[in-house]
């Protein structure tokens, strides 16, 4: 799992090339709106799901794609008893972000899965998988003018991986900045938590056995 860097929407060159003449602004006005691509792959089936989320993106945001991916998909996936998620330790989702930590405490109670967050190391993220992804849907409307937020999806929807099109969710619901658990929440978090010895900061073992039960949220 994986947050791109926005993209402006509006009438604006984004200094690529296209088969088609494009007009654009010649300097970048106040955008439109701001989308930022969420991406969710499944390297053994190569299947990517993708959510154009327009707020800012947080640990509820990422929190909210993963139980609404999981819900859409739990069906398939009913044998399975334990995520793997392959993440960067980005700001919103690092292993001591303490609104993230609960949430996915929370949703592996809820889920009844055991979730292992696997980390990679500062400029390390580019063996993610997902990064690929990203660099298909930059080809893919490279030049293009992205001047709404229709044309942004339409051009999501359209990309392949390996030959197959991604899931795409538009997500205009609005993320308040901020959110953290006090330090005795986080505690109480903590509990629930297991860290690999030596290697505590880059992976993190949830079993859904242990419950939520004493976690105040601040």
């Amino acid at each position: 799992m994986d947050a791109k860097a926005s993209v402006k929407v509006g009438p604006f060159s984004r200094k690529g090339y296209s088969r088609v003449a494009t007009q654009a602004c010649d300097h970048d006005f106040e955008a439109q709106a701001l989308v930022t691509p969420v991406g969710l792959l499944l390297p053994e089936e190569e299947e990517f799901f993708l959510y154009m989320q327009t707020s800012k993106v947080t640990s509820d945001c990422l929190a909210d794609v993963l139980e609404t991916w999981w819900h859409s998909v739990k069906e398939r996936f009913g044998h399975i008893r334990t995520l793997v998620i392959d993440l960067d330790n980005g700001p919103e989702c690092h292993s001591h972000r303490t609104q993230f930590l609960f949430r996915m405490v929370a949703f592996s109670h809820q889920a009844g899965l055991d979730i292992e967050l696997a980390y990679y190391p500062p400029y390390h993220s580019k063996y993610n998988p997902v990064e690929r992804c990203w660099g298909v849907l930059e080809m893919h409307w490279n030049g293009a003018l992205l001047d709404t937020l229709e044309t942004v999806v339409r051009f999501a929807e359209t990309m392949t991986w390996k030959g197959k099109r991604p899931v795409v969710t538009l997500v205009t619901k609005t993320y308040p900045l901020g959110v953290r658990l006090t330090k005795q929440a986080m505690k109480a978090v903590e509990r629930q938590v297991k860290r690999l010895p030596k290697l505590a900061k880059w992976f993190v073992d949830i079993p859904c056995q242990l419950s939520l039960d004493g976690i105040p949220i601040s």
